[in-house]
């Protein structure tokens, strides 16, 4: 190589470290993802970003379900990441009493969340009158059903609880489990049943004054409401596998091959609801879960949220990734392609480009939740209105329930005396006026 032409390369490295090193990096944990979906964060959010704020390089470390363990630790010693990414809103609480997150008031008024942004899902990220976190999806758990299962058997989407077990049962009796359903994988999948059933049984207005401390969790409509969710379990709706099945794929090729006709879970299981289906050669359906009135349930929940460390290293370039991640375009690219998980709570999604080959079923699902969270017609989930211990005791104490050990009493006594010590030291996440 002639001396010019190694000056010359030499120049081009040392120009190209520089800018590397302009770059302000802003690291993000995310939980598990499969390297699909990596690439998908990879492909529409990092790099659409750094493209959009040559100064700043997002980084996304994938840590995998040790996320929230390994983020306490951290966020204790200081070490933790500029994006703050938590399982829901019970988490952010206590981390914003403990002064780990940066109050996000300057940074919703800098880039106009209040007009872009759902105003319930701003309230809910409040602490002490303070925003501290954006809510990274918006979901309901509600009621999939084996459209073609049903048409073969004559049989119709319940809209009561009472029409809900004659289903059950009619599907028992030709030896098909009425609930698609399993926790293998993700222990919290226990919660999704006791959401519907509080939701449906006791109603959103007796779980508001419950989350508010206005009523105790041991009052008779809770107790109704385990009852009858024990019962369900009791005569086999669950079916016999439910501690080896997973919450996910399988429990999706159950309901979709025809084993099961119903799967009581969450919008995040469109994808693998479309994915089993087609390879089965079944249609699914979606409905609100049936109550005892006969109107359906949309149990509001947020699968995680975002927020900026009090001790991150670039927290105007985390703050800058976040409002990336709150446009039309994100919203669109990547709901495409990963249904149920990134429905971002925009107030105005008209300008929204999904892919030609997304479910209609998803995207009249999601019409139907945003009007009734605009309409303030919903419901509570557990993992997002509980603080973190009362809500990991449900989690646990509801299989007790299931496997005779406790009563029910026993049970909401339990929950109660958590929720009671947890209200007194502040850690109950925000709950918005009905």
């Amino acid at each position: 190589m002639t001396t010019l032409k190694l000056l010359t390369a030499t120049a081009v490295i040392a120009s190209l470290a520089q800018v590397a090193s302009a770059q302000d990096k802003v690291s993000w944990w995310y939980e598990q993802a499969t390297p699909d979906q990596q690439k998908l964060i990879q492909q529409n959010i990092v790099e659409p970003f750094g493209k959009a704020h040559p100064d700043e390089s997002l980084v996304v470390d994938y840590r995998g379900s040790e996320l929230d363990k390994q983020l306490r630790v951290a966020m204790l010693s200081g070490n933790g990441p500029d994006m703050v990414y938590t399982a829901g809103p019970s988490y952010v609480a206590p981390m914003a009493q403990s002064g780990q997150l940066l109050p996000l008031d300057d940074y919703a008024a800098k880039y106009k969340w209040q007009d872009r942004i759902l105003p319930v899902f701003l309230k809910m990220g409040e602490y002490n009158g303070k925003l501290y976190a954006l809510p990274k999806t918006y979901e309901t758990v509600g009621l999939f059903y084996n459209k073609t299962l049903f048409a073969e058997k004559n049989l119709q989407p319940p809209k009561t609880l009472d029409e809900l077990e004659s289903v059950a049962d009619a599907l028992l009796k030709n030896g098909i489990t009425p609930f698609a359903a399993g926790n293998a994988d993700w222990r919290g999948a226990n919660e999704w049943f006791v959401t519907l059933a509080l939701n449906s049984v006791a109603g959103p207005d007796n779980l508001n004054k419950a989350l508010r401390g206005e009523m105790p969790w041991t009052a008779e409509p809770f107790a109704k409401a385990i009852d009858r969710l024990n019962g369900w379990w009791q005569k086999g709706y669950f079916g016999k596998n439910y501690f080896s099945l997973t919450s996910s794929e399988q429990t999706a090729d159950m309901m979709a091959s025809g084993k099961a006709g119903m799967m009581p879970t969450g919008t995040w299981q469109f994808q693998n609801v479309a994915t089993y289906g087609k390879k089965a050669g079944s249609e699914a359906g979606f409905v609100g879960f049936p109550s005892l009135t006969g109107d359906p349930v949309f149990p509001l929940g947020i699968g995680s949220t975002f927020s900026v460390a009090a001790k991150a290293k670039n927290p105007d370039g985390a703050a800058a990734a976040i409002d990336f991640v709150f446009s039309p375009e994100v919203y669109g690219t990547m709901n495409s392609a990963w249904q149920g998980e990134w429905n971002i709570p925009l107030k105005d999604i008209s300008s929204v480009k999904m892919a030609s080959d997304v479910t209609p079923l998803f995207t009249e699902t999601m019409k139907g939740l945003s009007s009734a969270v605009n309409d303030g017609k919903y419901g509570y989930t557990t993992w997002t209105f509980l603080p973190p211990a009362t809500d990991s005791y449900l989690i646990n104490g509801i299989e007790e329930v299931w496997l005779n050990k406790i009563s029910t009493a026993d049970f909401l006594t339990k929950l109660d005396a958590s929720f009671q010590k947890e209200l007194k030291a502040k850690k109950t996440p925000a709950v918005p006026a009905r």
